[in-house]
């Protein structure tokens, strides 16, 4: 049973199947980071997404476990598939890294995406690949005043944006799950796209690689739009299709 069927148990269906699991697995942005030092778990993407599923119905639980880790990479991430991810046999799992990849080779980043994407689906578990955010394009004189320690990677990440580094290897990353069947959702397209019109910088919340509040919103949506192709994207705080307690006449 997949994540939209199970949205519509009732009852006996959640007694049967339990509530809907997904497991995001995924770097300092999946880990919750915004600011330097600042961890806002209400506002990070995967708890919106969840908040909008139960906007289309409330009756069903979705339990969102966090498998993210600051700093980490899609290399260092393949050794705790089993005990982060696999282990609770999930409903969908997202997979998002590339933003401290790219600080390496990109063939071991492939290699270790395939790895996770190959483990997952010979699991069972339904995967979605989520590209990630844009770097920064210049040093903000943000960084210089809020985190001057961090000056340094700030212009290293703008050569990786400006120069195409990111670019190759989110195009990299795509190509590899489309080969492996792999829904993608190409989130960081809708930033290349936004970058024609906005300062995508001013979108970064340390000004580095880190999204604002706002693109976190985007991204909810967009993995929205991935799970249920046929439903408008709901708000946090819409009311629900109905409840499910009617079906059952049990509390």
């Amino acid at each position: 049973m997949n994540i939209r069927e199970k949205l519509m148990m009732d009852g006996n269906g959640l007694r049967e199947h339990g509530a809907i699991t997904i497991v995001v697995f995924g770097d300092s942005v999946t880990h919750g980071a915004f600011a330097k030092g600042e961890l806002d778990y209400d506002a990070v993407y995967w708890n919106l997404l969840r908040k909008k599923i139960n906007a289309v119905r409330s009756y069903v639980p979705v339990n969102v476990i966090n498998s993210g880790i600051g700093g980490t990479t899609a290399k260092e991430s393949v050794l705790r598939i089993e005990t982060q991810l696999l282990r609770y046999h999930p409903d969908l799992a997202i997979v998002a890294f590339g933003l401290n990849d790219v600080n390496g080779p990109l063939e071991v980043y492939l290699e270790s995406l395939r790895t996770i994407f190959t483990r997952c689906k010979e699991a069972g578990v339904e995967v979605i690949f989520m590209t990630q955010n844009m770097l920064n394009t210049y040093v903000s004189p943000e960084v210089e005043r809020k985190t001057p320690q961090l000056l340094e990677y700030a212009t290293l990440t703008a050569r990786y944006q400006n120069e195409g580094k990111m670019d190759l290897y989110v195009e990299s990353a795509r190509a590899l799950a489309r080969e492996l069947g792999v829904t993608v959702c190409d989130c960081y397209a809708v930033w290349k796209e936004m970058s024609k019109t906005r300062d995508t910088t001013a979108l970064l919340a340390n000004h580095i690689n880190h999204p604002t509040r706002e693109m976190h919103e985007l991204f909810a949506s967009e993995l929205f739009r991935c799970i249920f192709p046929e439903l408008p994207v709901p708000t946090s705080q819409e009311s629900t299709l109905y409840g499910g307690l009617q079906e059952t006449g049990n509390a």
